[in-house]
């Protein structure tokens, strides 16, 4: 019987059809259940709704189950006759402690309870996103300063364009970062904001201390009305989709550019034949499938906020059982991205870049316009120089003029003045926003892994 059952059961078809996959992703709130319930019971002594030898009892059974789903080769499990990780941790304390178990529900709704789960989840799971961006991040940093004098042909529209350089190309994407790690920290920000004590929607009757697990969970605000704590849900997981969906346009837009870079037609890049596939009837071919199955997985990624909204639309307020289907659609995403972020990773470490590739001669209208600006710095009118090398392209008279582009000056952020150092100093800024140590340290003092 469930812990929300009465005396009818549900038909087994319907308790089927709406648990879904629940329970398999109910796992991974697993330590996170126990976290708010331990926050909830040392909050509920003090307002006096539990004996304090009934806290101590309950908080010492919460941190063993803790460290048991934690534990790497845990067989922590749902039993088949419990509904989800709330009840089953409610199960596993009421077999243990009798009465004292059944009291841990007091002044909570599975609605405020799930959430904060989630909310305790999400952040997690944004934390480790965010650490791995930080070393692709650093990584793109370091072959933006090895190839910074390594030129490379720009395009617009995949047509010539202008000189670029492999400082350029992988600078550029670590500056995309610096954005979507912006987005990753609203994302968190929003995240980190305790629902609990919302109950079912509405607030409860017993004199509660909100403020008090706030602080416990490492929180850095409350969701403050009641019935936008339980609005929350579906927005909350719709910011958390938008800001992995940032993370992988990059990753995904990189990894088109690195499948055509590798093309024999392009032939700017190159990897190790171990790092690429070949071909079951073509000897020659080395296939790009690591950058195409990333583009894959990000363009799938990138479908998510729509996802969520959709599913979420026309909703009013309250909670709805839409809302549960949400996991199976966010969950996965946070460990593809992170293995994306990884492969993507190995492959920009292992990369060789070809050297001298606008010494070609089909590449010289890329100096088209370092030609016009050379008659602006003699003082021709910019139309009229561009009138002139026009002319020259149309009658293909065009030389290209003799410019060293490595080592030149230039403006901020430009082929000759990449700004590294400052992109790097701005992920740093926001690296360092984020809360993490303290979130950290209010996480071990519940579980005991410090004293108060």
């Amino acid at each position: 019987m469930k812990l929300w059952q009465k005396k009818i059961q549900s038909l087994k078809e319907v308790e089927a059809f709406t648990v879904g996959n629940d329970r398999e992703f109910d796992l991974q709130l697993a330590p996170f259940d126990v976290l708010g319930s331990i926050a909830h019971v040392t909050m509920l002594e003090t307002v006096g709704l539990l004996e304090k030898p009934e806290k101590e009892k309950l908080i010492t059974e919460l941190r063993s189950i803790y460290h048991q789903v934690q534990h790497p080769g845990s067989e922590f499990s749902i039993d088949e006759s419990v509904e989800d990780i709330h009840s089953q941790v409610e199960m596993m304390l009421t077999k243990k402690l009798g009465d004292t178990g059944k009291k841990i529900h007091s002044a909570r709704s599975r609605n405020d309870q799930v959430f904060v789960d989630l909310k305790l989840f999400l952040r997690s799971e944004l934390e480790t996103i965010v650490n791995s961006v930080h070393l692709l991040f650093d990584l793109l940093q370091q072959q933006s300063e090895k190839h910074k004098s390594t030129l490379l042909p720009g395009y617009t529209h995949l047509q010539l364009a202008m000189p670029s350089s492999f400082g350029l190309w992988f600078g550029a994407y670590a500056e995309s970062l610096v954005d979507d790690t912006i987005t990753l920290k609203a994302a968190y920000d929003v995240i980190n904001k305790n629902p609990l004590g919302s109950a079912a929607g509405y607030g409860s009757s017993f004199p509660i201390n909100r403020t008090l697990t706030t602080e416990l969970l490492g929180f850095d605000d409350l969701n403050y009305n009641v019935v936008y704590a339980q609005m929350g849900r579906g927005k909350a997981e719709r910011i958390c989709a938008q800001s992995l969906a940032n993370v992988a346009d990059t990753l995904s837009r990189f990894s088109m550019d690195a499948t055509l870079y590798l093309n024999q037609n392009f032939g700017f890049i190159s990897f190790p034949a171990e790092l690429t596939t070949g071909s079951s009837i073509m000897p020659h071919k080395k296939n790009p499938d690591v950058f195409e199955i990333i583009r894959a997985h990000c363009n799938r990624i990138k479908t998510l906020p729509n996802e969520i909204m959709m599913m979420t639309t026309n909703l009013p307020s309250g909670y709805h059982r839409d809302l549960q289907l949400l996991k199976e659609h966010l969950f996965p995403a946070f460990s593809t991205l992170k293995n994306c972020i990884e492969m993507a990773g190995l492959m920009i470490s292992n990369i060789e870049v070809k050297e001298n590739i606008l010494a070609d001669e089909k590449y010289k209208y890329l100096f088209t316009v370092d030609a016009v600006n050379e008659l602006v710095m003699q003082g021709t009118p910019f139309r009229d120089a561009y009138k002139i090398i026009g002319q020259q392209v149309e009658e293909n008279l065009f030389e290209k003029p003799v410019t060293d582009h490595a080592g030149k000056g230039g403006h901020e952020g430009s082929i000759y003045n990449l700004c590294n150092l400052e992109i790097n100093q701005q992920m740093q800024k926001l690296i360092n926003s984020f809360p993490f140590a303290s979130v950290h340290q209010a996480i071990e003092k519940l579980v005991g892994l410090h004293s108060s």
